[in-house]
C-alpha cells in the first residue's frame, strides 16, 4: 500500500467538501486556487458548482493551475414517472458527459436515483424494483453515448438510508451486477466509485472489491462516519473522526492495482462548512496522511 505519511501527492478534493466557507457559499475558483496554492493535485467538482461559472472558463482555470480530475459529480437520477421525465433525464446525463470531456474528468460519477419525487418529499410510487429497472436502462442509454466520446461511467452505491430519494443502488455487489450485465467484456467504459461512507458496513465488501478488481475501480471516496449521525446527508466526518477503517478499505483496493487519488468528499453544514476553507483544506491534507 502507497505511503502517504509524507506526501499528499495523491490527495484529490470533492469541491463539495468546501462548497461554503465560514457558512458562506465558496466559488468554484476561489477553491481550485486553493488548492493549487496548497500544491493539491486533483479535484472533482460538482456540476452546478461549474455552471455558476461556466464550463469553459473552469476548463481554462483547470489547466493553467495544472489542476486534474478524479471525477466528474454527477451524472445519475435516472427513474422517472413518464416518458418525459426519462427523456429529460437522458438529455441531461448526455449535457454532464459532454461537461466532463470538456473539463478532462476520468470519470463521469453516476448516482442513479431513487423514487421519483422522493427527492421532494413526495415519492411518486413505491415500486423501487421499477426504478432500479429505470436506472439499468438509463445507464444503458447513457453508455451508448458515453463509450463512443471516451467517458468512462462510474455507479456510485450509496448507503442504504438513501434508497428512497437518492440511490436504489446501495451495494457495491448490486452496481457490479449492473456492470457485468451492461459492460460484460468489461471494456473500461463502465465501473464503480467506491465511497467508503456509503459502503464501509457491507460484510461482502472486500468481497466485492476483489470482484470488481483494477478495471472496474474508477474512483475512490473518503471521509468518516460520526456516532452519532446527525444528519442524514450533511454530517459526514474528516477522516479519523469516526467509525471507519479508511486505510484497511484502501489497502484492499490498492490490492486491486487501483493507484488513483484518495478523493475527500465531506458534507458538513454544522462543522466543516463552518470553518474556513484554508482550514479545512489544511486539514485535509493533514488527515490524508495520517487517518488514510
Amino acid at each position: 500500500m502507497r505511503d502517504f505519511s509524507t506526501s499528499h501527492r495523491w490527495l484529490s478534493i470533492n469541491t463539495a467538501t468546501v462548497r461554503f466557507s465560514q457558512g458562506k457559499p465558496a466559488p468554484l475558483d476561489t477553491i481550485l486556487d486553493a488548492c493549487a496554492a496548497r500544491d493539491i493535485r486533483a479535484v472533482s467538482p460538482w456540476r452546478d458548482q461549474v455552471a455558476a461559472i461556466g464550463v469553459k472558463p473552469i476548463a481554462r482555470q483547470l489547466r493553467s493551475l495544472g489542476l486534474e480530475l478524479s471525477g466528474y459529480c454527477r451524472g445519475g437520477m435516472f427513474p422517472a414517472a413518464d416518458e418525459a421525465g426519462l427523456r429529460a433525464a437522458d438529455e441531461d446525463n448526455r449535457r454532464a458527459v459532454d461537461e466532463a470531456c470538456e473539463l478532462g474528468a476520468p470519470c463521469l460519477v453516476l448516482v442513479v436515483g431513487g423514487l421519483p419525487g422522493a427527492l421532494a418529499g413526495h415519492p411518486l410510487h413505491k415500486d423501487i424494483a421499477l426504478s432500479r429497472h429505470q436506472v439499468a436502462d438509463g445507464i444503458h442509454r447513457l453508455l451508448d453515448y458515453a463509450r463512443p466520446a471516451g467517458m468512462p461511467l462510474a455507479i456510485e452505491p450509496l448507503h442504504p438510508m438513501y434508497a428512497a430519494d437518492r440511490a436504489c443502488v446501495n451495494t457495491m455487489e448490486h452496481a457490479l451486477d449492473l456492470c457485468d450485465l451492461l459492460d460484460p467484456e468489461r471494456t473500461g467504459a463502465l465501473g464503480v466509485a467506491c465511497d467508503v461512507y456509503h459502503v464501509w458496513w457491507d460484510p461482502k465488501l472486500q468481497a466485492q472489491i476483489e470482484r470488481a478488481g483494477r478495471s472496474r475501480l474508477l474512483a475512490f471516496h473518503v471521509c468518516d462516519w460520526l456516532t452519532p449521525t446527525t444528519d442524514l446527508l450533511n454530517d459526514r466526518g474528516m477522516m479519523g473522526d469516526g467509525a471507519i477503517d479508511i486505510p484497511l478499505i484502501r489497502g484492499w483496493v490498492e490490492d486491486q492495482g487501483f493507484a488513483g487519488y484518495s478523493e475527500v468528499e465531506i458534507f458538513s453544514a454544522a462543522h466543516w462548512w463552518q470553518r474556513d476553507m484554508g482550514e479545512v483544506l489544511d486539514t485535509c491534507i493533514q488527515r490524508h496522511g495520517s487517518a488514510v
